[in-house]
């Protein structure tokens, strides 16, 4: 049997998950926008609200899909999933409810409470924003600032590295958030794990470092995520084996406390001195971390898809040895003034050695050009993270003007750097 599968959403995770399905199913999109990316993959792409249930159900059925994979948050939360399953077409994510463990930070450390799930900070969650000023006044310590709901990764700051604690309690003043929780902050090396889950088992993926911040040497304003890089090996240089079998331990505890959950559960961590700690999850994959498993995933992914929906053991995941490094191009001003309209120099056939990603972006007179937000991604592979990196640079030469790129990202000088961090702060 021929698998039709929809796939929902339009940015560079989706053109990533779009490039690892394609080959294996007859493959459709659905989306706010078309990417071309997708397009050149893809039999068919519908522009449509990707949050609104009933446009994706009747596209699905339209299509008679036998499968969908749902790529951003935002239509999780809005019920999508639901709407599918409901409908008889198998949905790989987490229906609305299960969701939550990414859309409602209070949410979410309570879960993580309520379970004993290890590695959960200390946390207070206020709908109060005078009584959440007043906590960070009398808090002895640090502390990251989390609107409790969806902000595209731009929403939190944290205490002691953006803003001071005045700045915090004029952070929360001025915004029109109704609920936040502050958490402890957390000192470490991020890193993120992702796992394909369903039928109560999940295989976990190597692990990834992301880049939120928006310049180089990590300035400047948090971001979708600016680029990120794997290693060779399922742990990242900066951290044991031990310490990755740790942090999936935390994911498996989540997802034996999730009943019949479904899809990713990102885990994003802090390798602290005393292990990894919680800093989020998500139910979807990462964005750009996606970029970086999926091509060197071996394991057919509509193989893990099929298994799910038919209630089957998940097969294991092979992934090449290779190291990646994914750089986002992003239009010049991003994220706060971002200037749209420039046109992409770079196309498939010009990027070399490196995969392009297209993200948000607007094809036009013949051409490809920025929006306000990411444009482009490009991904390295290579036998060493330095080799991955210098291939994404490369590629990325090319992309044009107008354009702007973190280049330290897999360079050898950051990846040193986060090693000796932690060495320093287990001495």
């Amino acid at each position: 049997m021929t698998e039709i599968v929809l796939l929902v959403g339009g940015g560079g995770r989706e053109h990533a998950i779009a490039r690892a399905l394609a080959d294996d199913c007859v493959l459709y999109n659905c989306a706010g926008n078309r990417n071309p990316g997708i397009a050149a993959l893809a039999e068919d792409c519908e522009i449509l609200d990707a949050t609104d249930p009933e446009a994706v159900t009747s596209y699905a059925r339209e299509i008679e899909a036998t499968l969908a994979v749902i790529g951003p948050e935002a239509p999780l939360e809005a019920g999508v999933v639901d709407a599918l399953d409901d409908a008889g077409i198998y949905a790989f994510g987490p229906r609305r409810e299960q969701a939550r463990i990414e859309t409602d930070k209070a949410f979410q450390r309570d879960f993580l409470d309520e379970h004993e799930i290890p590695g959960n900070p200390d946390f207070e969650t206020f709908e109060d924003i005078e009584r959440a000023c007043a906590y960070i006044e009398a808090y002895d310590g640090n502390l990251a600032v989390k609107p409790a709901g969806l902000t595209g990764g731009k929403g939190v700051r944290v205490v002691g590295d953006q803003l001071t604690a005045e700045e915090a309690k004029a952070y929360l003043r001025d915004s029109e958030y109704d609920r936040v929780v502050l958490e402890e902050r957390l000192v470490g090396e991020e890193f993120t794990i992702q796992a394909l889950v369903a039928n109560g088992e999940f295989r976990a993926s190597p692990a990834v470092q992301d880049h939120k911040r928006a310049y180089e040497g990590d300035r400047g304003p948090n971001t979708g995520g600016m680029g990120s890089y794997s290693d060779t090996t399922r742990e990242l240089p900066f951290m044991t084996d031990g310490e990755y079998e740790e942090a999936v331990s935390i994911l498996e505890a989540t997802v034996d406390a999730l009943e019949d959950y479904k899809g990713i559960l990102y885990g994003q961590f802090m390798l602290t001195p005393d292990g990894p700690k919680v800093v989020e999850f998500n139910a979807r994959f990462g964005d750009p971390e996606a970029m970086n498993i999926l091509p060197v995933l071996e394991t057919l992914l509509l193989n893990v898809l099929v298994g799910a929906r038919e209630g089957e053991a998940l097969p294991d995941l092979e992934f090449a040895e290779q190291a990646t490094v994914c750089k986002y191009a992003v239009p010049d001003g991003y994220p706060e003034d971002p200037a749209a309209g420039t046109a992409i120099g770079i196309d498939p056939e010009s990027a070399g050695d490196a995969l392009l990603f297209y993200a948000s972006v607007e094809e036009r007179d013949g051409g490809i050009y920025t929006t306000t937000s990411r444009a482009i991604a490009v991904v390295g592979l290579a036998d060493t993270i330095a080799d991955a990196e210098g291939i994404a640079d490369e590629a990325l030469s090319v992309a044009g003007e107008g354009l702007r790129v973190r280049h330290d990202i897999g360079t050898p000088e950051l990846v040193r750097a986060r090693i000796d961090h932690m060495a320093e702060l287990r001495e």
